[in-house]
């Protein structure tokens, strides 16, 4: 009931009415509470920084916010949680001494005054974000309610989590944020750089992948200007899978990985064994780590995928109205691009060629990239962040 009636200007009052007297009552000291994109995974730098506690603090309640959609995913992984929006999520979030979440909070949530709430993000940015966006094209809203509702929540956040010097320069002004930031790299990221051939086979063997096959995984953005409603956004690929499956099939296998925001649901029963939906896969981590060569296009994906040191292809075939008209770009990425960018089929089938091969740590560009943006990335990200907010 309250999911079909959370849209109401006047429940929307009431919750926040209640959120204000609740968290006037004494704060849980103890209790962490944690989201990951809007309550709908067990994913992301939160489910870094959780397991980190989990290990390193046992005397802390750890407690997920989950939408009801996602509690199925919750209770395969045994994760304690809390259904969002239920009357026990309304007794336990505004108590909470700490909220941890990777995307904005619904505007109607107040933050009491002693709750810590740690903001990780969810990326490094390349195309521009909050106040830097000239103009939205976004369904639901306009460019000054955008902006101010990104001010209204960055002045929320107690800590925010950086990747790097780079994105702490764009987030302070991009979010007009002038709290504290905790420059640590990606609690996310870790595991990029703690994995064994265990977790690579295990992971493999859970996707149903040959051990032999070698993979690429193809992870696009969205567009904001291509929609069906508020939150549902349009996709269509932009190469012919039969062809890229007479070209690569015999020796590889293709998971696509679809924003979080795309509506599409795609059929690749014709591919069965050749092409695996994995967009509704809990965490794109294991992903990257079971793949040997990225395809996407806009997505901060590949600041990620870098860590590796493996081979990335930019299919970014509506480049000059994706950079030019919808978002623009914070860094020069047609000469800083950790690989080749290419725009047709062919162009995409060509690089992955010349690629899939290659060490791609004997490219100069490549390493200068990584050096740029992954130097922080050493494993120990989620404890630099834990040990700043519990100082």
């Amino acid at each position: 009931m309250i999911r079909r009636l959370k849209n109401n200007a006047l429940v929307l009052k009431l919750f926040r009415i209640i959120f204000v007297l609740l968290g006037g009552l004494p704060k849980k000291g103890n209790l962490v509470i944690f989201e990951s994109f809007h309550a709908k995974q067990y994913s992301d730098s939160p489910r870094a920084i959780y397991e980190y506690m989990k290990e390193h603090y046992p005397d802390f309640q750890l407690v997920w916010s989950v939408d009801k959609q996602a509690a199925p995913l919750f209770d395969r992984f045994g994760v304690p949680y809390i259904r969002r929006f239920s009357l026990r999520w309304f007794m336990e979030f505004p108590r909470a001494k700490y909220w941890i979440n990777n995307v904005r909070l619904p505007n109607w949530m107040p933050k009491p005054d002693e709750t810590v709430y740690i903001q990780t993000w969810h990326g490094t940015p390349l195309k521009k974000l909050g106040t830097d966006i000239e103009e939205i094209h976004m369904p639901g809203t306009d460019t000054e309610s955008y902006k101010r509702n990104f001010i209204l929540e960055a002045d929320k956040w107690d800590y925010l989590v950086s990747p790097n010097a780079y994105s702490t320069e764009i987030f302070t002004r991009a979010f007009e944020y002038s709290g504290k930031v905790i420059e640590s790299g990606y609690p996310r990221n870790d595991v990029l750089s703690n994995y064994s051939d265990t977790l690579l086979s295990s992971i493999k063997k859970d996707l149903g992948i040959p051990e032999e096959k070698k993979v690429m995984l193809y992870a696009p953005t969205w567009r904001d200007n291509e929609f069906y409603q508020k939150g549902k956004y349009k996709f269509e690929f932009q190469f012919d899978l039969e062809r890229w499956k007479r070209e690569f099939g015999d020796e590889w296998v293709l998971l696509s990985r679809m924003h979080y925001l795309v509506a599409e649901n795609f059929d690749f029963s014709a591919h069965e064994g050749i092409v695996y939906d994995v967009s509704t896969y809990p965490d794109i981590r294991d992903l990257y780590l079971v793949s040997d060569l990225l395809i996407t296009d806009y997505s901060s994906v590949f600041f990620d995928y870098a860590i590796l040191n493996r081979p990335i292809v930019f299919f970014m075939y509506d480049l000059e109205s994706y950079r030019d008209q919808l978002r623009g770009f914070y860094i020069d990425i047609e000469n800083d691009a950790p690989g080749p960018i290419v725009q047709t089929e062919a162009g995409l089938f060509t690089a992955i060629n010349k690629l899939k091969d290659t060490d791609i740590r004997t490219h100069p560009k490549f390493n200068a990239f990584r050096n740029k943006f992954s130097s922080l990335e050493d494993g120990h990200a989620a404890q630099r962040v834990v040990e700043a907010f519990l100082e």
